[in-house]
């Protein structure tokens, strides 16, 4: 890709700046590289200060990118894609990170044929932690230079198109999942006599920690369990009643419910 053209982030939302703010911070492009598009543009105005380009005017933006990623609410993708679809070039690399909006719909919807990645990344990517799934129209070329650059931002995985709903129930959503185990635990500790600073930090370090042994040993959670567990000790005590009060069943019907909700937003 020449270094010269730029990356699109067109519907600069939540996530939009993150992928933006990851890039830079990797250091992958400069923040006059990166064009952060949004109707109401005046939004964009703390990120302008921060050096990243900004426009109301998708249009000119695409015609400007080579690289653009898609990251509209569904609903807006249609009038998107008819906006644009006149400065797309079979060179373009359109990367869409929107929920519920399938490959063949893009592809339908855009002539001449670009090449076409799906991703679903999650907001840890700002800081380069992301898990981003990805799947392709059958360009490879194009998925390894997207595979590269995600790489950059956390850990990647290539999977079928198919469950594209379960990788953003399961990495996208999952971030508000364990967000909200945090808190609990920030809460339990507070309850316990910790100041709220204190619980949270003991227990978003914890987690941290919790996930890095499942990393760096490759090891099945329950393995790590029984690391922790002793007889008639406190662990497994808490455990007991974690699973007694529906700690496990919840939290599953709690992604399946996620996941029955994203697949009627399938199309």
């Amino acid at each position: 890709m020449n270094g010269s053209q730029k990356i699109a982030i067109v519907g600069a939302g939540n996530l939009g700046i993150a992928i933006a703010k990851g890039i830079v911070e990797k250091g992958l492009r400069a923040p006059a590289e990166i064009i952060l598009t949004r109707r109401h543009v005046h939004e964009l105005a703390i990120y302008e200060k921060e050096g990243f380009l900004i426009s109301a005017d998708n249009k000119v933006v695409v015609a400007q990118s080579r690289i653009i990623f898609l990251c509209v609410q569904p609903n807006q993708i249609d009038a998107l894609l008819v906006e644009i679809k006149s400065e797309i070039t079979a060179d373009h690399i359109l990367v869409s990170v929107i929920t519920g909006v399938s490959l063949d719909r893009l592809k339908d919807k855009l002539i001449p044929k670009c090449q076409l990645i799906r991703a679903m990344p999650n907001t840890a990517i700002a800081l380069g932690q992301s898990m981003t799934c990805l799947a392709s129209n059958g360009s490879n070329g194009a998925l390894e230079l997207v595979v590269t650059l995600f790489q950059t931002l956390g850990l990647t995985m290539i999977i079928e198109e198919r469950l594209m709903q379960a990788a953003t129930v399961l990495g996208a959503s999952g971030i508000a999942f364990f967000m909200r185990y945090l808190r609990a635990a920030t809460q339990a500790g507070v309850q316990m006599g910790f100041d709220t600073e204190e619980a949270q930090l003991i227990a978003v370090q914890t987690a941290k920690g919790a996930a890095s042994l499942i990393l760096e040993n490759q090891s099945h959670p329950e393995v790590e369990i029984d690391k922790v567990t002793t007889p008639q000790g406190c662990t497994i005590e808490g455990l007991n009643e974690m699973e007694h009060q529906g700690f496990s069943s919840s939290l599953i019907k709690g992604v399946m419910t996620s996941f029955n909700k994203i697949n009627q937003m399938k199309s």
